[in-house]
């Protein structure tokens, strides 16, 4: 990988022959490698005497190391993840800080060709497409895995020949994990059938990327037909175009799969269901809103309401940020701006989202008109009305932002006071 050469890398180190050897042929390379520690607290005085072990090695080999220490069990309790999980969540997230506060290029990590073979096989048996049968990526952002070509054999042979030292986890004898039942008792019978194995699964993995390719290219040409339109909220699929595949399951598997779906049956069912139905991944949700599929995140929950104070002359909020500025005399106006009467506005202003049975008089019109009738008119999308905010004053709707300004607020002959209210989305 010669685009190492040039760059500062940020190295996980357990303490394992696998970080450790990777420290050790970086280090031989003459690489700029800064070493980077996560202790768990999960096996207690073995994980602190894994910490003395690389802060020594570290020190032997005159390089900077980063150690943290995680309270696992209980994150992994509160964020309801296995031990695992929580592990990994907390190391990636600390490494992705540390490389973002520090401006290094890439974090590498020891994976090698066997922790592929585990990898690729618990995938199997949790149900997966082509790309949980590729396995771990050599290159993924800025991380990178330079041993994923050997075996663990070879790295033990190395290691020995050059009598390099390096911690067993006690963990990894355990069954308790599912990794640990295939390395001790499922791979070793396979590798004795066939002493091949890690050759012809290498090339194996070789030839599935060239499939994934493929796919790739059929799935970017449907998409370019598919897709029509999409902003930072959502993406909206035509239908149509799904129904005019002899098999639309499988491409429906390949656009959605990454956001966290794995109902396919449900997911392809809802191409025929009824306007409104909607799926839910732990993420994500898809939307049926008449000849369309809408993709959305599911927001993290904030607050749906917020006062604007008479002196606050700019206030951000999820559309954007509103401006409030005094005008001489109105003008021509876009769905972005109005002018009112701020005589007619009583502060503090309310800025919400909008309800069902929520009512406004349209500017330039007669009468009240409840805003779902008005969106209907709009032919907004579901999507669209989820992404509506009212500003109020006392209730009353001053501005459907974005869309139409309310009669009872609008500047008139005898206003002396005009305040212009943009919504600036840059």
């Amino acid at each position: 990988m010669p685009f190492l050469h040039e760059a500062k890398i940020l190295i996980a180190i357990s303490g394992g022959l696998d970080s450790v050897m990777l420290v050790h042929l970086c280090h031989q390379l003459k690489l700029n490698i800064t070493l980077a520690h996560c202790n768990f607290n999960l096996r207690g005085a073995e994980s602190d005497t894994d910490e003395t072990f690389v802060i020594a090695l570290a020190n032997q080999l005159d390089l900077e190391i980063f150690t943290q220490h995680f309270d696992t069990e209980n994150h992994a309790k509160q964020q309801k993840l296995s031990i695992q999980m929580a592990a990994r969540e907390l190391r990636y997230n600390w490494f992705s800080d540390l490389a973002e506060d520090l401006k290094f290029d890439y974090i590498l990590t020891a994976h090698h060709a066997d922790d592929n073979l585990e990898t690729v096989l618990i995938n199997l048996t949790r149900g997966t497409g082509l790309n949980g049968l590729i396995g771990i990526p050599e290159v993924n952002g800025n991380i990178v895995r330079p041993l994923l070509p050997f075996s663990r054999e070879e790295l033990e042979m190395y290691a020995s020949d050059n009598r390099i030292e390096w911690r067993e986890d006690s963990s990894n004898t355990s069954d308790k994990y599912l990794r640990n039942k295939l390395r001790h008792h499922v791979i070793p019978v396979l590798k004795e059938t066939n002493p091949e194995l890690l050759s012809n699964f290498r090339q194996t993995i070789s030839n599935l990327k060239d499939t994934v390719d493929i796919v790739d290219d059929g799935i970017k040409a449907f998409t370019e037909n598919a897709v029509e339109g999409e902003t930072d909220n959502y993406i909206q699929f035509k239908i149509s175009e799904f129904k005019e595949l002899s098999n639309p399951k499988a491409y429906l598997y390949e656009l959605f799969s990454g956001y966290g779906f794995s109902e396919w049956n449900d997911v392809t069912n809802l191409l025929d269901a009824q306007s409104g139905k909607q799926l839910f991944s732990k993420t994500h949700r898809l939307l049926k809103d008449r000849n369309h599929l809408i993709l959305t995140e599911i927001p993290s929950e904030s607050l749906n309401s917020f006062e604007i104070r008479e002196n606050d002359l700019h206030f951000n909020m999820p559309l954007g940020q509103l401006v409030f500025e005094k005008a001489d005399t109105p003008i021509k106006t876009d769905s972005t701006s109005i002018f009112v009467d701020k005589d007619t506005l009583t502060f503090p202003l309310n800025l919400r989202q909008w309800q069902e049975g929520d009512v406004f008089y349209p500017s330039g019109m007669d009468g009240k008109k409840k805003l779902s009738k008005y969106f209907k008119d709009e032919k907004l999308s579901l999507v669209d009305k989820e992404n509506i905010w009212l500003l109020c004053s006392k209730g009353a709707i001053v501005w459907v932002i974005g869309k139409r300004g309310d009669e009872r607020f609008k500047v008139r002959d005898k206003t002396t006071n005009i305040v212009q209210i943009t919504l600036d989305s840059n």
